[in-house]
């Protein structure tokens, strides 16, 4: 029997006006993004007082972490859809069901990955061949961080519970608490003040896992509230297939595009410690969570604009889901162009932030100039991404991501040869610029068949 009853635990974005719903959907997401780019820069910033290899070490780990936030996509983005449709449809009894899959399939795949990487560190570590007490700091790292993985993959997934509610504000106060708590436990553990032993780089590991480990807590004991979303689920149950089948037929293109992304520039990451030295992997990786600012603020728009136009696409409201598209692309549009003037302006004086280091923030002002080129190009891609994701059609933007993001390396491997160091960063600027134009130029030109009247039996 299908759900018309309302539930104040849920947000309907099919009424209202649509600049206002999307705002209040994103402007959270948009924080939590930061939130969760803030968690490494903070790091970041403590552990370049210790200096550019411990930074270097920290950041190869990083590269790791993020591979295993992509597999964790394929519960999040799959709750997002799943969820989003379902309360569109009006159908919250499949809404309750949806959101005990994807906690199963993320505690699973989480306890995975954390034991891999308990047990068996070295392998990974020694991907980059970098110096021996670089490698055994990174190797120290990542046996702690290892233990919190399954912190991640619940988080990142109660989160997509809330967000395809439309409850964005609830993961947002949340990722903030923890946010708050790394904040004051990072420099204790790493530097050992007052009566903490002084850890380094395993003090900050330990940091993040407590305070991920508190945000899971906080989304467990708001869940587990009488008016909870969908009166309660539970978090552990047997699968059914035909389910199972719809989550990983979602979620399995983004994780895929995703980890695959992060496979690349682990890749491109070596390539740039091999042209580069410790330098230059430390460039990319720190870099790399600067220009976090610009990729998450997209992102965090990509993923309101997939709730939004989820919602309205089950409901054949398929006008709001394009204005609202129009009105993200507009707003992207902006923020990039503000990133590329400030990358390529003051990219120096960004990265001597978080490390002081005169040849460390040299190389790394290069680095950023470099791919604020492309911040324009890759916030269309985002934003088209949400688009497609919304409607359900996740393959395109992984296509896009694949084929691109694959030819970085050899790109990479050849202009490395001719400039050095620098032309990693070229290869990464140019595959940017395609992918958000032909990703952008696929919507268009499939626009019509992709926006006809949605068949809710999917659902």
């Amino acid at each position: 029997m299908r759900e018309q009853q309302s539930n104040n635990s849920v947000r309907d974005l099919t009424q209202g006006n649509i600049t206002r719903e999307l705002f209040s959907l994103a402007l959270p997401l948009l924080a939590i993004s930061f939130i969760q780019m803030a968690y490494n820069l903070i790091d970041i910033l403590w552990i370049g007082r210790i200096g550019s290899e411990a930074v270097a070490a920290v950041g190869s780990i990083g590269m790791l972490m993020w591979m295993m936030n992509s597999f964790a996509l394929i519960s999040k983005v799959s709750a997002e859809i799943t969820i989003g449709q379902s309360i569109g449809a009006r159908r919250l009894d499949k809404a309750s069901i949806y959101a005990s899959h994807t906690t199963t399939i993320a505690i699973i795949l989480g306890i995975a990955f954390g034991v891999t990487f308990f047990l068996f560190p070295n392998p990974y570590v020694s991907f980059y061949q970098l110096e021996n007490d670089i490698a055994a700091q990174a190797e120290g790292y990542l046996r702690i961080i290892s233990l919190g993985i399954p912190f991640v993959f619940l988080g990142l997934n109660f989160s997509g519970i809330y967000i395809g509610s439309g409850r964005s504000d609830i993961p947002f106060y949340f990722n903030s608490a923890g946010l708050i708590i790394n904040i004051i436990v990072d420099p204790l553990l790493i530097f050992g003040i007052g009566p903490f032993p002084e850890m380094g780089v395993k003090g900050a590991a330990l940091a993040t896992i407590i305070s991920q480990g508190v945000v899971v807590f906080l989304f467990i004991n708001h869940l587990k509230k009488e008016r909870g979303l969908f009166g309660g689920f539970s978090y552990f149950i047997r699968p059914r297939k035909s389910y199972t089948i719809n989550i990983l037929k979602l979620g399995l293109p983004i994780a895929a595009m995703n980890v695959y992304f992060a496979f690349i520039n682990m890749n491109l990451a070596r390539i740039a410690s091999l042209y580069g030295g410790h330098l230059g992997i430390m460039s990319q990786t720190t870099g790399g969570q600067i220009e976090g600012v610009t990729w998450n603020s997209s992102s965090g728009f990509s993923t309101a604009l997939g709730s939004f136009v989820a919602q309205n696409y089950a409901a054949g409201k398929m006008n709001r889901a394009k204005n609202a598209f129009r009105t993200t692309l507009i707003l992207m549009g902006i923020l990039g162009g503000i990133a590329s003037i400030a990358f390529m302006g003051y990219g120096k004086e960004i990265f001597s932030l978080f490390v002081p280091e005169k040849e460390a923030y040299m190389a790394g002002g290069e680095y950023l100039f470099v791919l604020g080129i492309s911040q324009l190009f890759m916030m269309l891609e985002l934003t088209t991404q949400g688009m497609f994701n919304g409607l359900g059609r996740t393959s395109p933007p992984a296509i896009i991501s694949i084929v691109f993001n694959t030819l970085r390396i050899p790109l990479a491997i050849f202009l490395g040869s001719l400039i050095g160091v620098t032309g990693v960063w070229w290869a990464i600027t140019i595959t940017s610029i395609f992918k958000g134009s032909i990703l952008f130029i696929w919507y268009l030109l499939l626009k019509r068949r992709v926006l006809k009247e949605p068949n809710l039996s999917s659902i």
